[in-house]
């Protein structure tokens, strides 16, 4: 049994495209409100390492992912699928005449954050401010955060960022070395002074590669997470955070496709028969996501490991669940009723399990660390019972 087992669960994660639509159709019932943010720069101005910075997600690239949206624009689900975050991105801003008034019609449909990005050293930024104005002249309520990138081209020779972070008004670093620094940051934020509507929160900040040399490559994050939490309502700020408090955006994404698949499974779980492939397909999809936005791959030799370690007692309870949802429902009366709602609980809480377990799998992997089984076995048992409790509450709901 337990061979079979181990079996019949490599191949069932294997294959994630089984009922396609079926599955998609599951997945969007169960979507939440997700936060937008608008992207306005010029190119090289930072737009991937912030986009990067802010989903924990070294993969995440403008123009590595991102879907047209506009004539002009084109949109980033993170992550694909089942996304917590989206960022809307407008191309060549600067570079050719720009007309932003398409951009603004789409975002007013979806738009919760307009966010530039402008480099300190720029001597232009006028075009990406036009495009601010415009905004705010259509818009005067849409909250508005600036960006200033690349600090370290204006710091003194041999010089470092500058600890404690000091830019939170109205404080400015302070010193002869850094004059250069505080007279272009002073000198750009006056350049949109009477803006319409509330004032823009300005946030330095400094991402760079740790080949670079310098203290912190996050210089500045932190600031910019606080503006964005500022801004934001807290109905969408909900899907930015952990459950259980902290973590990055990462972890909030993984959480979402966790959740996001558990619900949409316990949805195919309460319907008879058809459960035996659709659930575990829509586990499969689980784990191929998880994988993709951690930026691991899922292939055959991958999910042996992952199954593997997973042992035996796993699978072998996995299996007996995947049948023992599909019978129990045919009882009749009793399984088109308590049936169903056991089917669709057990197929929730599996998913939701196997996709904790997965997300802590593919979190050792990306940090180059070997994954413990004895670890994985035990988080399994304990978020099993903790998928139960979540559908057990949805269920009541």
């Amino acid at each position: 049994m337990t061979g079979t087992a181990l079996g019949r669960l490599k191949a069932a994660l294997l294959d994630p495209h089984r009922g396609e639509s079926k599955l998609n159709a599951a997945l969007d019932e169960n979507a939440r409100p997700v936060p937008v943010i608008w992207l306005l720069g010029k190119t090289q101005a930072g737009k991937s390492s912030i986009v990067s910075a802010l989903t924990g997600h070294p993969h995440a690239q403008v123009g590595n992912g991102f879907e047209p949206c506009t004539r002009t624009a084109q949109v980033f689900d993170f992550p694909p699928g089942l996304p917590v975050l989206k960022f809307l991105d407008t191309r060549g801003l600067g570079e050719v005449a720009y007309d932003p008034g398409e951009d603004i019609d789409t975002c007013a449909a979806q738009s919760h954050l307009v966010m530039a990005v402008i480099k300190v050293a720029d001597p232009r930024p006028e075009p990406v401010f036009e495009v601010l104005r415009e905004v705010r002249r259509r818009h005067r309520d849409w909250p508005i955060v600036v960006a200033q990138t690349g600090l370290h081209d204006l710091y003194p020779p041999g010089g470092d960022h500058i600890t404690p972070y000091p830019f939170g008004a109205p404080d400015q670093p302070a010193g002869d070395d850094y004059a250069d620094l505080r007279r272009a940051l002073v000198a750009q934020r006056g350049l949109l002074s009477g803006l319409p509507g509330p004032a823009p929160l300005w946030v330095p900040v400094d991402l760079t590669q740790p080949a670079d040399g310098f203290d912190d490559p996050n210089y500045g994050l932190e600031a910019l997470w606080d503006a964005i939490e500022t801004v934001l309502p807290e109905s969408l700020l909900a899907a930015l955070r952990a459950d259980e408090g902290g973590g990055d955006a990462y972890a909030h994404a993984a959480d979402a496709q966790i959740v996001g698949h558990a619900l949409a499974a316990a949805g195919l779980g309460a319907l008879p028969v058809v459960d035996l492939f659709a659930v575990s397909a829509m586990q499969s999809k689980l784990l191929h996501a998880l994988a993709r936005m951690s930026g691991q791959s899922f292939d055959a030799r991958s999910v042996g490991e992952f199954v593997g370690m997973l042992g035996g007692g796993v699978a072998t309870g996995w299996l007996l669940g995947q049948a023992g949802r599909a019978v129990v429902k045919l009882v009749p009366g009793w399984g088109q009723t308590l049936g169903a709602v056991w089917g669709a609980t057990q197929a929730g809480a599996t998913t939701y399990a196997l996709g904790k377990v997965a997300a802590r799998y593919f979190e050792y992997r990306r940090r180059g660390q070997d994954p413990h089984a004895e670890t994985l076995r035990q988080l399994y048992a304990e978020e099993l019972e903790a998928g139960r409790r979540l559908l057990r509450e949805r269920l009541r709901g």
